[in-house]
């Protein structure tokens, strides 16, 4: 390969800001800068939490994008491309509640100083977490819906798994998709009640005690109701059968 050639290859061909198609492409420029400038912080950890929370943003808009892609393949009978879907938005969830470990190295003392700079930001505005709650209300209707088309009661899905493979499957993903939710609200709950302890409130007037009760409450309960139900069936028949 001559030098001209070579040269080609390093020489940016999109449009845009950066020394390179890479720069501009995913517009580092732009990303990096969103970040509070070093003059600014009123405390080192201050890019440590700006990174973890706008990180974070950015997995949950895909985790909802593709959620509300899955709900639309659902209408349309598509399981294969819900199921896959689905299991990239559960994934997205992983990385969001791995994340948080990040949030632990934070010294309660300190982070005192980095709560009085966020005004009243909370965690309840957070533009991923809204969407989350739209989308999953949308799968929710949109398995409903399945289910209803294909006369089969969620019950029955469990109790004849291998005739319904893949509403059996699906259901699971549902299952495991609101579990993520569960478990990273816990995270996050146990991560503020770390830095703030559990009898102050927190950025909003709100007590981080409440904080705790409202992770109790799951996006899907049907699924979790049906659990429960088979237990009683399973049970009832054991005694039938003895």
């Amino acid at each position: 390969m001559t030098d001209e050639a070579r040269e080609d290859y390093q020489t940016p061909v999109l449009e845009g800001q950066g020394a390179s198609d890479y720069e501009r492409y995913l517009r580092t420029d732009e990303l990096l800068s969103l970040q509070k400038p070093a003059h600014e912080r009123v405390h080192h950890d201050e890019l440590l939490f700006q990174t973890v929370h706008q990180a974070s943003e950015l997995w949950l808009k895909l985790a909802s994008t593709e959620v509300q892609e899955a709900a639309a393949a659902i209408g349309h009978d598509q399981l294969g491309a819900a199921l896959r879907l689905l299991r990239r938005a559960v994934l997205c969830l992983r990385y969001v509640t791995d994340q948080l470990d990040m949030l632990g190295q934070m010294d309660p003392w300190e982070y005192q100083q980095i709560r009085v700079v966020l005004g009243h930001g909370s965690g309840f505005d957070s533009p991923g977490f809204r969407r989350v709650a739209s989308v999953t209300r949308q799968l929710s209707s949109a398995f409903d819906g399945l289910l209803a088309r294909s006369g089969v009661e969620l019950i029955d899905v469990y109790r004849r798994g291998r005739e319904l493979e893949d509403l059996h499957s699906l259901a699971e993903l549902l299952t495991e998709w609101d579990e993520r939710i569960w478990v990273w609200r816990f995270r996050h709950y146990s991560v503020v009640a770390r830095a703030l302890g559990e009898q102050t409130v927190g950025t909003q007037g709100t007590p981080v005690k409440v904080l705790g009760k409202l992770i109790a409450q799951r996006q899907l309960p049907k699924l979790w109701e049906a659990r429960a139900r088979l237990v009683e069936l399973f049970d009832a028949e054991r005694d039938r059968a003895g």
